[in-house]
């Protein structure tokens, strides 16, 4: 075999993919069809999600360093600080439940250079120039083949995963079924060079489509043009007819710096996996990126697989692990491609549009409301329905956990510390405050867990959780009354297998 996963695509999810399975334990090889990596600004950021799932892998300082820049350019070309649905910039971080959970604003090249240091830290192989022509199922492995400047290359390995986008080879030469809406508008953005004698309007929606432009920068939101070839270059001819059918205004593109277009189609596989090979990120789902939630998706696509697929080639999983991958982010993707179907319809041109935005846009006005929209773009409220979890789980299983505070005994006192700093090895946690039915319980999994016994949980009452690799808490209990140690053990053999029976 030339690897254990075969990780198609090296943008950040397989790049991302790739880390998750070494840290695990995988020996994986990333092959890319680009010489060197994209300077498309596509992305400008990730949900809160992401971001604590690379803080759970020592990445916080680098997704820091980015993020005063993120905010002046968002400010430049939206207008507006605040999160945006359907381009109604009024969601407010600060009347957020936990307004502390926030995303990053990082460029996607950027971010893709943090990623592939993390991944090539891990030792990571990335070879490049590799045009995926071919994947071939056998009953214990796929052969990959690939052409390459060297000529056609074939690879074995037990599994390959598609991380190589919308278009993404992988799913088409496996057959996945790819169903789904047809998009209703063409978006451009461009670095360009506009000359308009009269000005262009404002930001803002114009009777034909929507127009953003900041300096050196113009955008369009056109309801009114088919592109026949979506991968042909953005020409200046091309983004001259589509600011001239959004503004009616006199315009002209004298040179292009820049540019891409995406439309808002939106599509879903069925299933994430089809025998040895398996989809994550725009491989498995497309849909508008208005909102921002494209990354994030993929990004946490990734991270769920990363661990369970790691514990498969090690034949440590429990049975249904790798399948829980489709079931349990398939209607994440679902909810996703809802709501930008609705942003894509609060945006088409016309009266009746106008006045549903007026009353949203009222509507988003009421702290309540504007909590709802927060909640549906950042994910905070995903949670998986973990197949262990009774009526009577605690509220918080299933959900991804926040970068919690501990507080620790020491034989110097008492210290300080986060969850994200017990999880830079990829382990499981289980974090409690002294139950001897907990440590008891959790014996048999000492290998596979890292238990941390802690003075006090400083989140929502909690006095013991187990959170998976990915962030999810498989189990939680309250500071009240006695933890239920059976519920843990349930949790324990339904994700990962015991050291001894």
């Amino acid at each position: 075999m030339d690897a254990e996963v075969i990780v198609v695509g090296a943008g950040p999810v397989g790049l991302m993919l790739a880390a998750e399975l070494s840290l695990h334990g995988a020996r994986p090889l990333v092959v890319e069809r680009l010489a060197r990596p994209s300077e498309e600004p596509r992305a400008r950021g990730i949900g809160p999600l992401a971001a604590e799932a690379l803080r759970r892998r020592g990445l916080g300082e680098p997704l820091r360093a980015h993020q005063p820049g993120g905010l002046t350019d968002r400010r430049r070309d939206h207008g507006s600080e605040k999160g945006h649905f359907a381009w109604i910039h009024k969601i407010d971080q600060e009347l957020q439940e936990e307004p502390e959970r926030a995303g990053a604003l990082i460029w996607q090249p950027d971010l893709e250079r943090i990623l592939a240091d993390h991944a090539a830290g891990l030792g990571v192989r990335t070879d490049r120039e590799h045009v995926v022509t071919g994947v071939e199922q056998r009953a214990d492995r796929v052969t990959v083949t690939c052409r390459t400047p060297g000529g056609v290359r074939r690879l074995d390995a037990p599994y390959v995963v598609g991380c190589d986008g919308g278009r993404s080879a992988v799913r088409k030469l496996t057959g996945f079924p790819f169903p789904g809406t047809e998009p209703l508008m063409v978006a451009r953005r461009a670095h360009a060079d506009v000359v308009c004698p009269a000005g262009l309007p404002p930001t803002g929606r114009t009777p034909t489509g929507t127009l953003f432009h900041a300096p050196g920068m113009v955008g369009t939101f056109d309801f009114e043009d088919v592109c026949t070839d979506p991968r042909a270059p953005v020409t200046a001819r091309e983004l001259e007819a589509s600011l001239r059918r959004v503004t009616g205004a006199d315009v002209e593109v004298t040179a292009v710096h820049q540019a891409m277009r995406f439309t808002d189609q939106a599509r879903l596989v069925p299933s994430y996996r089809s025998g040895r090979v398996l989809l994550a990120g725009d491989s498995a789902h497309v849909h508008s990126p208005n909102g921002g939630q494209g990354l994030t998706l993929g990004l946490l696509d990734a991270a769920n697989l990363g661990w369970k697929l790691a514990a498969t080639l090690r034949g440590t999983a429990p049975e249904g692990l790798l399948d829980s991958y489709t079931a349990e982010r398939r209607p994440v993707a679902e909810a996703t491609l809802h709501n930008t179907r609705a942003q894509s319809a609060l945006m088409r041109p016309g009266p009746h549009t106008d006045a549903l935005r007026d009353i949203v846009s009222d509507l988003m006005d009421i702290p309540e409301v504007n909590r709802y929209f927060g909640r549906l773009l950042s994910g905070l409220d995903t949670r998986y329905a973990l197949p262990h979890a009774g009526p009577d789980a605690h509220r918080l299983t299933g959900t991804h956990c926040p970068d919690v505070r501990l507080r620790t005994d020491t034989t110097a006192g008492t210290a300080a510390t986060t969850l994200a700093r017990l999880t830079e090895q990829g382990h499981a946690v289980l974090v409690h405050t002294g139950q001897p039915e907990v440590e008891r319980t959790a014996r048999p999994w000492s290998g596979t867990l890292r238990v941390t016994r802690a003075a006090a949980i400083e989140y929502d009452g909690l006095s013991a959780l187990l959170v998976r690799p990915d962030g999810v808490i498989a189990w939680a209990a309250g500071s009240e009354g006695t933890a239920d140690a059976a519920a843990l053990e349930r949790a324990l053999r339904t994700w990962f297998a015991a050291d001894r029976p």
